[in-house]
């Protein structure tokens, strides 16, 4: 059985609130992240845990522009972004606590950004007591975003402001199946039984940026994402477009998801009878990891 908690009656703020947002992003993209793209020096790229795990000045700077932006804009608000988590390790208790929390990843794929793949976005969440209450995914390539709160269906915004509704597609058997999986993460012994349990489905991949695994599912491309890396700026906003695109979300063993999570597998798939099929397809990955 799976344990999503009922979402809140009300939005998390106005219609103009929500432009402020996006506005923010735009700009951090014109003037901070595309203006780096494909120009960075060695000095303006460091490695943060492993050699796979990077940091730019895009990232630093356009997370500084959001950050103040929102702040003016909600002043009681619990601000965290990826990068300033490095040196606030209390963040995940502010989150649960904070009536209103904004996650921050600036430059989610910062992997792909610093080698010059145009596969990389900004993700905006926003939390009530560490659960997702809406979520902005930007692509600053396209200059568009797909968002979504607890009173709106997941739409996709262009530039020049026509939008449409984005709605997820289910797949009846796991043969045609097709998601997003990076068993790099894993313990050893769950990624030989994930790359195992890979060999059932259609296909199988990452493309190293969370920003896009989510779009691709909120748009009906992917029939689910499976997360085992669980940063909550990486999933807070996915796992919102996920669930009003008609998607579901829960941690594997059916535990409702919150940003205080931080172990265990995030599976969010295109309804809820794909998650329930893909569950247990997966189950081996709920046996300890020894």
């Amino acid at each position: 059985m799976t344990d999503q908690l009922p979402l809140p009656v009300t939005a998390p703020f106005t219609k103009a609130q929500r432009a402020t947002v996006l506005n923010l992003v735009r700009r951090a993209a014109r003037t901070e992240i595309m203006p780096r793209f494909r120009a960075l020096d060695a000095g303006q790229i460091s490695q943060k845990s492993s050699v796979t795990d990077l940091v730019t000045e895009a990232d630093t700077s356009a997370e500084a522009l959001i950050a103040r932006g929102l702040q003016i804009a909600f002043p009681s608000a619990v601000i965290v972004g990826e990068e300033m988590s490095e040196t606030h390790t209390d963040y995940r208790e502010k989150l649960e606590q904070a009536e209103l929390g904004f996650l921050i990843d600036p430059i989610d794929g910062t992997w792909n950004f610093a080698h010059g793949l145009p596969l990389f976005g900004t993700m905006i969440a926003v939390c009530r007591f560490g659960r997702p209450v809406f979520g902005l995914i930007f692509d600053p390539i396209g200059n568009d975003a797909i968002w979504a709160d607890i009173d709106t269906p997941s739409t996709w915004t262009g530039v020049s402001g026509r939008s449409r509704r984005v709605t997820t597609r289910a797949r009846a058997n796991l043969a045609q199946m097709t998601g997003i999986i990076e068993p790099n993460f894993m313990p050893l012994p769950h990624r030989r039984a994930a790359m195992e349990a890979c060999f059932d489905l259609a296909h199988a991949w990452t493309l190293r940026c969370s920003a896009h695994h989510y779009r691709l599912l909120a748009e009906g491309a992917v029939d689910f994402v499976m997360a085992s890396k669980l940063a909550p700026w990486d999933h807070a906003a996915g796992v919102m477009l996920c669930q009003q695109a008609g998607g579901y979300s829960a941690m594997l063993d059916g535990t409702a998801y919150t940003t205080s999570i931080t172990s265990g597998y995030l599976l969010s798939a295109a309804d809820e009878a794909t998650w329930k099929r893909l569950a247990a397809h997966f189950s081996a990955l709920l046996e300890p990891a020894e």
